[in-house]
């Protein structure tokens, strides 16, 4: 008897504790739509005023622009990632294994630092003034598309290191053609991974708001922080937009389940050879990199050779004492790493269940945490700022915060640790908790023991591009920080407004520094081969 009343009990504790993945997941879903419930809620309040502000031509140039921006960034980056990847993982260029280590080092390069070196390379006031100053769409195309790609480059060519060799081999043997087994058989393999960057790649560039700013392109993040004072309808309006676009895009992502057709066959990869363009492959990368990377280094040791161009004031150049940047080093590096062990506890029970189960909270839960990521960081420290304001007197003092301000992190970065999540999970064995109940091993357990160990590496990932993401945010630390907490990321922008150049590139080199170490650590050195 005894026995059998504590087999309903357990059955009952076994169902209480699968239901909770999905109850927590359903939590954090809707604790990612604050924003959105913000921009929703005040948009209200507009009335007519937002459908007159909405087919207006200062609503509508913004909208296009970004729309325009964020495509041909997103195409552009999944062009050049796979071509990359390809290069460097499946044939005989020269130098692979290098390349393939320090191809995604510019992920590191904020991309208003980026346009920050961009701008002042070239120009009559620039390092080379023989080529003129490139700005507006053009320079906000170059240096998005030079500091993205990593977001392609990287799943990718982890998944071409790992597929197995027999479908090419066959095409091979039937004689298929490079071009064709190009296309109908390596293509099919990495089309899930492939969408799944260029997605990220697509909400990114609809985020940005440092490049944009600089090479003074009119998108909706700029306009936002532009209007966000003086013409707050404006304002609200682009925001709204702005996350109906991210929902959109967010909703194309299902899961890792429906985006890959196939599961990666380990193995040693088909490696092609390029004859008498071996060398042209490897000049062709050479310039990607030295674009992307060498180059904006190479314009922030410049300036800090110079010195600062305000007498007395700012950093003065080599040799100088460096102590002025420890606190917020120290500030940027501890916000970093809480950011991104957060992100990964928070968004774990939303990649889980979008992984290994089914429903409609299974679908739109990561929905949710996607869309925010396309809302630049103003906007999510507004809709912060909005609900601490209206929290309840025992929260009245959560405004310029610490812990508000890694909430912003979470919400505006969970979809980089959800999508690692997603990816590590989805590879699960199955045979291996199925041999775990037949043994009597609780859900728990068979986390803890099994599933934890195994995805350990792909929350680690993930991680890690918080961290970075973290590192490189500017909007919301200047809205959200508490008074006197400065980054290493506000220090170059404060710098930057005020004309010490010395001063950008050092700090900018201490960011590059410590970002580079944090990308091996958590995204490059996990990668197997």
């Amino acid at each position: 008897m005894r026995a059998a009343s504590k087999a309903p009990e357990r059955s009952r504790s076994e169902s209480v504790m699968r239901r909770l993945p999905t109850v927590a997941a359903a939590l954090v879903g809707l604790t990612f739509l604050f924003p959105l419930a913000y921009l929703a809620f005040s948009t209200l309040d507009l009335g007519g005023e937002f459908w007159s502000t909405l087919t207006d031509r200062s609503t509508l140039v913004p909208l296009r622009n970004s729309l325009l921006i964020a495509t041909t960034v997103s195409a552009a980056c999944g062009g050049l990632g796979v071509v990359l990847a390809w290069l460097v993982t499946r044939t005989d260029t020269p130098w692979a294994r290098a390349w393939q280590t320090i191809l995604p080092l510019p992920l590191v390069i904020p991309s208003f630092v980026g346009a920050t070196a961009l701008l002042a390379a070239f120009g009559r006031a620039g390092l080379i003034p023989a080529i003129p100053r490139l700005n507006g769409f053009v320079g906000a195309f170059l240096v998005l598309t030079l500091l993205s790609y990593p977001y392609v480059y990287l799943p990718v060519a982890a998944q071409l290191r790992t597929t197995g060799p027999e479908l090419e081999e066959a095409a091979r043997v039937l004689h298929g053609g490079f071009r064709r087994t190009m296309v109908r058989i390596v293509l099919p393999q990495i089309r899930g991974t492939l969408t799944g960057g260029m997605l990220l790649v697509f909400l990114y560039a609809l985020s940005d708001f440092g490049a944009v700013s600089l090479m003074r392109y009119d998108t909706i993040t700029r306009a936002i922080f532009s209007a966000r004072l003086a013409d707050r309808s404006t304002a609200l309006t682009l925001g709204l937009l702005l996350a109906v676009l991210a929902l959109a895009a967010a909703a194309t992502r299902r899961g890792r389940r429906s985006m890959n057709g196939h599961r990666p066959v380990r193995g040693r990869p088909a490696r092609y050879e390029l004859g008498r363009w071996r060398w042209p492959a490897a000049a062709g990368i050479g310039v990607v990199f030295a674009s992307a990377f060498a180059a904006p280094i190479a314009v922030f040791i410049t300036w800090v050779g110079r010195g600062s161009t305000t007498i007395g004031l700012g950093y003065s150049g080599w040799g100088d004492d460096l102590t002025f940047l420890a606190t917020p080093a120290l500030n940027s590096s501890l916000a970093a790493i809480t950011a991104a062990v957060a992100a990964a506890v928070i968004v774990l029970p939303v990649a889980y269940v979008s992984a290994r189960r089914t429903g409609w909270i299974a679908s739109l839960a990561p929905t949710s945490v996607s869309s925010v990521f396309a809302l630049p960081g103003l906007v999510v420290a507004l809709a912060l700022v909005f609900w601490a304001i209206r929290a309840p007197s025992v929260l009245s003092g959560v405004y310029q915060t610490f812990p508000l301000l890694i909430l912003a992190y979470v919400l505006h970065f969970g979809t980089q640790s959800m999508t690692s999540s997603q990816a590590a999970i989805a590879d699960l064995p199955p045979d291996l908790a199925e041999a775990a109940h037949a043994l009597g091993a609780g859900p728990v357990r068979r986390f803890v023991s099994i599933d934890l160990p195994l995805i350990a590496p792909g929350l680690l990932a993930g991680a890690g591009l918080v961290m970075l993401s973290t590192l490189k945010e500017l909007p919301a630390t200047l809205l959200l920080a508490p008074i006197g907490f400065q980054t290493l990321a506000t220090k170059i922008w404060g710098a930057a407004e005020d004309g010490f150049f010395a001063e950008v590139g050092i700090t900018s080199l201490v960011l590059i520094g410590l970002s580079w170490v944090l990308t091996w650590l958590f995204v490059l050195r996990p990668q197997p081969g």
